[in-house]
């Protein structure tokens, strides 16, 4: 749906509806909580420390980095980095200087750009005739530099980590999420009800991107990282990430697989690239722009644009969502899930939504940790795709996640926390900012890690719910067709807020346990998923970290070390060979009696003492999946639509 001069749009292509922009309408929040309530940098700055201003000096002397070489792989190197940056108005890329501004320039590189588009032909401008001195790979210890030096908010906690600040937006902007609709995509992707996936067209991506590019190489100097993503050889991602501010630089630096100084020399043109000019807003009278901030994914371009959001969560889950689009075109199943292994080779996939305990779960002394959030299951095995974990720090503990506190030293980056004037220890207890804190650190700072990050084919695949309407029971071994119907569902129920001291459990759906990230229909990744478990024997399993002998309110959360010991059984594979027997309305197969968790608590029934409670409840959530799944029955796969059919059948009867 391209503008012309008038601002007035053309006739879609697209068959969806259309997407009015909203010239007075209210700027689409970020999905974490409430945006922060501050107007200037002071303020929010004010928010992250507790007493006075620190005292850590921002100006002196600014010393130079390493001297710069001038050998052909350089050369080669800074013309992909100018022709990267290179925009519709410039046939050329920028000057490209290697090194940190405040140093002396020792040599530059003047480069031809080859770019995907015609550029129209236009008189040299002033920004061409400027250098961009662009700062490559650099170590975690001069990105510290950097961030201090020249970044308000930056801070080094009494831990070694840096503290900083993302600015208004403290989560990801879904709503504000874009993807480039074009003839392969408006076949492939999900689109409509249900789906992540908000259409815009190339212009305006092409207009997005023109901007975030003119303002990049507007600066003095940016940030480029090369990177890979997914540790299997075989299907690794090369990735390039532009961007304004060494934190963003620094947390892909965590986030994404490190290249080692050989594989840098041979990089060559990366595979998908960000720019990331943040802190710069969209146009919000741009078609399709309902906001000052805009995410914008374009497939075919393999490029991301990001204006208008500091949270460098958005880098991260960007490239998982490309990475949901990428990996199944090559018969690789992408996954939201946390994943162990054992001693002896056994893999586990853990998948549940926030609070589901995946993370605790997962996290296991006696288990190698592959990774915590993403992962892809190809004919290799399991590998991670990241290089790093982005962990929740809110009330985070030493004695609650040892592994997550001692990680957050030097090197890793704590976002929007607050922390005390002098002594600069962390109170992770503070929401003054937000509840979203967050730390980012390489995978290896865990030291159970397996690196490399690569496992066999899982033996397990558990699904996590937080069942608040204490129904489900703690465990249930499921069928295959059990496993795409609860995977499709993603469920868990959340505790909604007081109102005249009433709390009533609410359920919460998400495809694939992950549907902000999923770029196909949900159904394609869970018939993937039932053919990768039935080829290499795997199991599927639900667990229940919820409620027992009662509703939120009513009954009591069902004990951290029974769900470990259930845990600990699907592991070793005893529960395999467990009696078990079928219950009524959801089918699931539960067992009679696993070691070390009371016999009674397995079949959720027997705890509550009102039996007609139980059954209204019961009905009440098979009811919801019911409702949930209308969205997904419109779409039709296998011969005769017969798999469809089987996902169906094997939800709630009732």
């Amino acid at each position: 749906m391209a503008a012309n001069g008038n601002g007035v749009s053309t006739t879609p292509k697209s068959p969806l509806a259309r997407i009015q922009t909203q010239k007075n309408g209210g700027i689409c929040h970020d999905d974490s909580g409430k945006p922060v309530k501050a107007q200037t940098i002071d303020e929010l700055h004010s928010l992250q420390k507790k007493r006075s201003a620190p005292t850590t000096p921002l100006d002196g002397v600014q010393g130079t980095f390493a001297t710069i070489s001038e050998d052909e792989r350089q050369r080669q190197q800074l013309q992909s980095i100018s022709a990267s940056l290179a925009s519709l108005t410039r046939g050329t890329g920028p000057k490209v200087v290697r090194g940190d501004p405040a140093g002396k320039v020792q040599s530059v590189s003047h480069v031809a750009h080859h770019h995907h588009i015609e550029a129209p032909t236009i008189s040299v401008s002033d920004s061409s005739l400027k250098f961009t001195h662009v700062l490559y790979n650099l170590s975690p210890a001069e990105l510290y530099e950097q961030a201090i030096k020249y970044e308000k908010g930056s801070f080094i906690t009494s831990t070694g980590a840096l503290a900083t600040l993302s600015g208004a937006k403290t989560g990801r902007s879904p709503r504000d999420k874009r993807v480039v609709i074009d003839d392969s995509t408006q076949d492939e992707l999900w689109w409509g009800k249900g789906s992540p996936n908000i259409e815009m067209d190339e212009h305006t991506f092409m207009v997005n991107r023109e901007r975030a590019v003119d303002y990049l190489n507007s600066l003095d100097k940016v940030f480029v990282n090369d990177q890979f993503l997914n540790w299997d050889p075989q299907n690794r991602i090369k990735v390039r990430i532009v961007s304004a501010r060494a934190y963003h630089s620094l947390f892909m630096h965590n986030m994404c697989i490190r290249p080692t100084p050989e594989e840098l020399e041979n990089f060559g043109t990366p595979d998908f690239t960000i720019y990331n000019a943040g802190q710069f807003p969209c146009n919000r009278y741009t078609h399709y722009m309902t906001s000052s901030t805009s995410i914008d994914l374009n497939l075919a371009r393999r490029e991301m644009v990001i204006l208008g959001t500091q949270y460098a969560g958005e880098m991260k889950k960007g490239l998982f969502s490309v990475m949901h689009y990428l990996m199944p075109m090559r018969q690789i199943l992408s996954l939201h899930s946390g994943c162990n292994m054992g001693k002896d080779g056994d893999v586990a996939l853990f998948f549940g939504l926030s609070g589901t305990g995946k993370t605790t779960l997962s996290t296991d002394h006696n288990r190698y940790l592959i990774g915590d959030d993403e992962h892809c299951w190809s004919d290799n095995g399991v590998s991670n795709i990241e290089g790093g974990c982005y962990a929740k720090c809110i009330d985070l503990s030493r004695e609650k996640e040892p592994d997550i506190w001692n990680a957050i030293k030097f090197g890793t980056v704590l976002e929007n926390v607050v922390f005390d004037e002098h002594t600069r220890e962390v109170d992770y207890g503070d929401k003054s900012v937000t509840e979203n804190t967050r730390a980012a650190y390489p995978i290896e700072y865990i030291p159970n890690a397996k690196i490399p990050c690569v496992g066999p084919h899982p033996k397990n695949v558990i699904l996590l719910a937080c069942d608040a309407f204490g129904v489900l029971p703690p465990v249930s071994k499921l069928s295959l067709a059990q496993t795409m119907y609860h995977f499709i569902s993603g469920y868990t129920a959340l505790v909604a807020g007081t109102e005249d001291g009433i709390k009533e459990p609410t359920a919460t759906f998400s495809a694939c346990f992950g549907a902000a990230f999923i770029m196909l229909h949900p159904t394609k990744y869970a018939a993937m998923l039932a053919e990768k478990m039935q080829k290499h024997g795997a199991t599927g399993w639900l667990v229940n970290t919820g409620w027992s002998g009662g509703s939120y309110g009513s009954g009591n959360r069902i004990k951290l070390p029974y769900t470990r010991k259930i845990i600990d059984a699907i592991h070793s594979g005893s529960l395999l060979n467990a009696t078990y027997h079928k219950t009524e309305v959801f089918g699931l197969d539960i067992p009679t009696e696993i070691e070390g968790v009371p016999s009674e608590i397995l079949h959720p029934e027997n705890t509550w003492a009102d039996k007609k409670a139980y059954k209204e409840t019961l009905l009440k959530l098979a009811g919801l999946f019911k409702k949930n799944f209308e969205t997904f029955t419109n779409y039709k796969i296998g011969k005769d639509n017969k798999l469809t059919e089987e996902i169906l059948a094997a939800g709630p009867n009732f």
